[in-house]
């Protein structure tokens, strides 16, 4: 099969066209012919590498991952030959007592494709059946790709650790990545009013249309103080970041009190201040939160299905254009996901 893989890490000249043979797969496993994958911040990591982390290299990076099944393993019952599918994208051990909870990503072996195994910038990929979910015929392969890992980490921060209620404000940081713009619409869909902040006036009216009651340029405008006049010096009741280090004593300052700080990543740096004082003082909770249930991908595809969340994709490229979509999102260049076809 053809597929992409990393040898050494470096810029986006180590994401090298290769063909290999095609995976073998299981009793228990299920073999996909890809239709689609989608770019991630986290495959640009495993390109670029991170300090003290090791990848099993060389990797077919790609985290997302839809299509049709190409073959299953003789103890595999609930898809066949043929059937359209997406990817559950954490493999995680399924006897553990969080795996049997239901809370898989919670398991010890959890694990990512594209990270710590082979992922989906491939013809094909092999994976566990219990990751292999049926896809509404309404939703895309395309729309698949692209909502799958971010809506999954977004309804977790949401739905399950922020638990939003209705008629709180919510702040969604950076409206203009993929799991920002899934933020925005679950957030709203939970009966919030969503503030969003992003980058350009172009990218706001975008934030608008996905359902953010006002969206702030942080280039132009002070996202504290903006904050403060909106809820009348209030704060907001969640913050919802994955930026990290260089807004962290803004978003601490921003809540109100018993507030919920929820936070999936730091793309801008992991050594965050925090300041005691607003945490004890305002009596707030600052909450982790790392992808999401394989159960919640069932609601997350049902809804996509039915329309009310909308997956947000700004281009579909070839997957031969691979260099091409991890300079865009590396640059900042999209409003949502970068997807990618079989070339």
């Amino acid at each position: 099969m053809k597929c992409i893989r990393i040898h050494e890490h470096g810029g986006v000249e180590k994401l090298v066209e290769e063909t290999i043979p095609t995976p073998t797969i299981g009793s228990a496993d299920v073999l996909v012919q890809v239709k689609a994958t989608s770019i991630n911040h986290l495959d640009l990591w495993v390109r670029q590498g991170l300090p003290g982390v090791t990848f099993p290299l060389p990797l077919i990076p790609g985290v997302d991952a839809a299509g049709v099944v190409a073959e299953v393993g003789d103890t595999v019952h609930h898809v066949k030959t043929g059937d359209r599918v997406v990817v559950a994208q954490g493999i995680s051990c399924g006897h553990c007592k969080h795996c049997l909870d239901g809370n898989d990503n919670l398991c010890k072996e959890y694990r990512l494709i594209g990270e710590h195994r082979d992922g989906a910038d491939a013809d094909f990929i092999a994976v566990p059946a219990r990751n292999i979910q049926r896809l509404p015929q309404s939703v895309s392969f395309e729309a698949a790709a692209a909502s799958a890992l971010v809506f999954l980490t977004a309804w977790q921060m949401l739905v399950d650790k922020a638990r939003v209620k209705q008629t709180e404000d919510v702040l969604v940081i950076g409206a203009s990545s993929g799991v920002g713009s899934a933020g925005i619409q679950i957030a709203k869909m939970l009966g919030a009013r969503v503030f969003a902040t992003t980058s350009s006036e172009e990218k706001a009216a975008k934030a608008q249309e996905l359902g953010a009651d006002v969206v702030i340029n942080h280039k132009t405008e002070n996202v504290l103080e903006r904050i403060r006049m909106l809820t009348d010096r209030k704060g907001v009741e969640v913050v919802f970041d994955h930026v990290g280090a260089s807004i962290w004593e803004q978003n601490i300052k921003m809540l109100a009190k018993g507030g919920r700080l929820v936070t999936c990543g730091a793309t801008s740096g992991y050594d965050a201040r925090t300041d005691l004082r607003y945490v004890f003082y305002k009596q707030l909770q600052i909450l982790g939160s790392t992808m999401g249930r394989k159960g919640d991908l069932i609601t997350i595809m049902n809804l996509i299905g039915q329309g009310k969340l909308k997956p947000v994709i700004d281009r579909v490229l070839l997957l031969s254009e691979v260099r091409l979509a991890h300079q865009i999102v590396e640059e900042g260049r999209h409003f949502g996901k970068i997807v990618l076809v079989p070339s």
